[in-house]
């Protein structure tokens, strides 16, 4: 069972922000209207057999003509937040030069809605949409490619700088090196393997040109990045596991928070022989980690490493998700695989649940990081078959999501517990959770076929019906103001308690 929504407000500390995230090619739709350029994802998701069922991202949510629709429905949560991102050919269908103005029209009206409604805007720069034309050019291969990135985040800090409270430059680089560039799983779709490592360096590299371009206009919001974070954890004591974990932490964490946290690759991957054959300036790094606002860590699960090659690099009920065959791109000559939790509940995507390594990994970052900046939770949810309950009497719809609302609940209470006086990982100064996601939208090689959204989205009308999750987030949230309120009528009591004491020994003076 778990903890009440009002147990679970009284514990989250003033200021904390609550959130709901969505990223534009997943949710927009009309990829060819008003100016908007083909994208690489365009073109990948047209490859017969890329995506699940062969479903297209042409439709999506189409968010891009139902905006205000859902911005109420984020009013009505009561969020404080939306995390969204910009669709990069939306604004710039070229990668570079023309800037196209019914793009900049669409997302000026988004902010001016979310504002309207009192929700602060948190927006992702670069959220895997890379125009074609950047693509053909190599995409992140292209060390050009992170100027390109600072030349539209400096269009965005221009035009959209007045209102947005918290930028985020890139969504986890580790998933697009690995999946666009090592595995072939996602766009561009090339299976470079240990080639994939410019990619690494260079969306490091326009992660800190595009901290630059926003600063050098002067925005007041915070800025950040975010990558996926997932601890790393030994299928045995035997020590070959526990060095293929380490391997895998090198990898999928470290390679990407070190530089951007110390300034410098950690030393395996420095040593590594196939670094060498990858050559850039010493400054890069001074670029690559200057101070953030805010670290962004998006966190779904724990990962469990054994030694010796395996069924793959994700385990089998995640490929069978994704309706993608990764056992060749798995085994790729690394010596160790992914395998699965028995005991532990999945997801839809094959993902263990495994609520206590959120704290793990938050406190892994408490101490590797003695700098770390605050962090925030920008992404965490789940995706599960939802059932849809219809009333005859009323014709209305109901969505039992009792698995996602119990995921949710038991993340955000272990990160709360977690990082609270006297938790596990006390020394992260945690300012946010966002779920993922708003909606049920186009889980990028899944299609549709995995809803992690709070709203169930029918695919053939389009329509909007919030679900159990949603509400029980929407309660949580108005707990969490009814105890503020409450807090602060006390205090202004005591307050108005001293003044009164405080007259009276002024008028006995």
């Amino acid at each position: 069972m778990h903890i009440t929504a009002k147990d679970l407000a009284a514990i989250i500390p003033p200021g904390f922000t609550l959130g709901v995230a969505t990223a534009a090619f997943q949710i927009e739709g009309a990829l060819d209207e008003d100016g908007r350029g083909p994208a690489g994802w365009d073109v990948f998701a047209a490859r017969p057999g890329a995506i699940v069922e062969n479903h297209s991202p042409a439709i999506a949510c189409d968010h891009y003509h139902r905006m205000p629709e859902d911005v109420a429905l984020m009013k009505q949560l009561g969020v404080d937040s939306y995390r969204f991102s910009f669709a990069w050919p939306r604004i710039q269908p070229k990668g570079r030069g023309a800037v196209n103005q019914a793009g900049l029209d669409f997302y000026d009206r988004l902010l001016d809605e979310l504002l309207a409604n009192e929700i602060s805007p948190m927006a992702t720069i670069y959220h895997w949409d890379t125009p074609l034309p950047l693509d053909e050019e190599g995409g992140w291969l292209n060390r050009d490619m992170a100027h390109r990135l600072a030349e539209y985040a400096g269009i965005l800090a221009e035009a959209f700088g007045d209102r947005v409270a918290r930028w985020v430059t890139i969504n986890e680089p580790a998933t697009v090196s690995a999946n666009g560039y090592a595995f072939g799983l996602h766009s561009p779709g090339k299976e470079l393997a240990l080639g994939a490592f410019p990619t690494v360096h260079h969306q490091l590299l326009g992660h800190g040109l595009a901290v630059q371009a926003l600063r050098a206009v002067g925005v007041p919001g915070e800025i950040g990045m975010t990558n996926v974070y997932s601890p790393m954890v030994p299928n045995s004591i035997n020590p070959l596991d526990r060095v293929s974990a380490g391997l895998m932490d090198l990898a999928q964490n470290r390679l990407y928070a070190d530089p951007v946290l110390t300034g410098k690759y950690p030393d395996l991957i420095r040593a590594a022989k196939f670094f060498s054959t990858f050559e850039h300036p010493d400054e890069d790094m001074e670029t690559i980690s200057q101070p953030l606002d805010f670290y962004g860590l998006n966190y779904y699960m724990p990962t469990k490493v054994a030694a010796g090659p395996g069924g793959g690099a994700v385990p089998a009920s995640m490929a069978e998700a994704m309706g993608s065959d990764l056992s060749a791109a798995g085994n790729g000559g690394t010596p160790f695989h992914v395998e699965t939790w028995p005991e532990a509940d999945i997801t839809a995507y094959g993902w263990p649940v495994k609520p206590e390594y959120m704290a793990v990994a938050l406190k892994e970052m408490g101490e590797r990081y003695p700098n770390l900046p605050p962090v925030i939770l920008t992404e965490g949810g789940a995706s599960f078959e939802d059932i849809i309950v219809r009333d005859k009497s009323t014709n209305t719809r109901f969505i039992p999501d009792e698995r996602r609302l119990k995921y949710l609940s038991d993340h955000l209470e272990t990160a709360l517990r977690a990082t609270a006086p006297g938790g596990m990982a006390e020394s992260v100064d945690l300012r946010g959770y966002y779920v993922w996601s708003l909606m049920d939208n186009f889980e990028w090689s899944a299609g549709y076929n995995q809803p992690f959204g709070l709203v169930h989205l029918d695919h053939e009308t389009l329509e909007r019906t919030p679900k159990a999750s949603y509400f029980w987030l929407q309660e949580l949230i108005e707990e969490r103001d009814l105890a503020a309120e409450a807090t602060a009528a006390v205090v202004r009591a005591v307050a108005g308690d001293e003044a009164a004491g405080e007259v009276a020994a002024t008028a006995q003076g």
